[in-house]
């Protein structure tokens, strides 16, 4: 008689459902139905287990158990340590970089297996630049992608399982979108939230000015300035958005614009600068000065009236004392 040979996971008795057997009157696991199987004829003595798609979920021990007539014996001292890990295979996301916010992209997501590997694979999509878009058209290995300016520096994966063996592989790539100028905008400072686009700014001849513009794009635009539609040298090379005026001048008044040019796309935006001239010097200090004299006057005939009248008195009083002497 043909001995049943039975697998077993670490854990199970023999009354559990084997993983594998040869017995047909015994049923075995779901998850490991048609894929763990006797490799050989256990009559040769060959106790084999066969395994194919392997899961990550299989990773455990198993022992084998032999049931012949009266004889039922487990091999609990031989046992196989089942490790699974993912296979090294790894998808790649091919398409032409950077891309452009607006236009249509293919994207293509590949895996290449290892020779003889045939499994059917499942394809998905993950990412911020794909979650507006119709679901069903996420499973393919192909994606036709529109990309916007907000997808710019945003994860997109693409994840590739293969079916039956519950293995899901994935890759990652950083989107690089590049976009023309969408924001434009001129401040006084760099802390300052007022946009001074197609405003007038008030100024005090002989103040200090300092310009800001920003322009929101990828690469960067290429900053300039122009006054009254002559171009401006920016105040540090290293920064162009950056104008800067020492002391303004009656002449400085006019139209201030900043150009940010780009390959696909560019924008100014300007406002009018008005110079005011600065109030006549104060001259209270001088008035003062010369409004001292008055006072100083009326304190010397003060004075000297003060002494005239001391001395007519003193000259009084000595005559009438001599003369009434005698």
């Amino acid at each position: 008689m043909e001995p049943f040979i039975y697998w077993f996971r670490e854990g199970d008795g023999p009354h559990s459902d084997p993983v594998a057997t040869n017995n047909p009157k015994r049923r075995v696991k779901m998850e490991t139905r048609g894929r763990f199987r006797l490799l050989r004829d256990p009559s040769d003595n060959d106790c084999s287990l066969s395994i194919r798609d392997a899961r990550m979920s299989d990773t455990g021990v198993y022992y084998f158990r032999v049931e012949r007539d009266d004889v039922k014996y487990s091999y609990r001292d031989k046992k196989l340590n089942l490790q699974v890990t993912a296979p090294p295979w790894k998808p790649y996301i091919l398409f032409p970089e950077p891309l452009e916010a607006g236009r249509p992209t293919k994207l293509t997501c590949t895996l290449s297996l290892a020779s003889g590997e045939g499994h059917p694979l499942l394809f998905s999509w993950v990412g911020e630049a794909v979650d507006i878009m119709n679901p069903d058209t996420l499973h393919s290995s192909e994606l036709t992608l529109t990309p916007r300016p907000q997808d710019h520096g945003t994860n997109l994966t693409c994840g590739v399982t293969l079916q039956g063996s519950q293995v899901t592989l994935e890759t990652t790539v950083r989107l690089n979108v590049s976009y023309a100028p969408r924001l434009v905008t001129m401040r006084i400072s760099q802390e300052s939230l007022t946009d001074l686009n197609g405003t007038s700014l008030p100024i005090l001849e002989g103040q200090f000015l300092r310009l800001v513009c920003v322009a929101d794009s990828n690469p960067p635009a290429m900053l300039s300035w122009l006054w009254e539609g002559k171009a401006l040298s920016p105040s540090h090379r290293s920064a162009p958005g950056v104008l800067e005026i020492p002391r303004v001048g009656v002449g400085d008044g006019g139209e201030v614009t900043c150009q940010a040019q780009h390959p696909l796309g560019s924008q100014q935006v300007s406002f009018s600068l008005s110079v005011q001239k600065s109030p006549p010097p104060c001259s209270c200090e001088t008035e003062e000065q010369q409004g001292s004299w008055p006072l100083v006057l009326t304190l010397i005939r003060g004075a000297l009236m003060g002494a005239g009248f001391l001395l007519t008195y003193g000259l009084t009083w000595t005559y009438y004392t001599r003369c009434g002497g005698h």
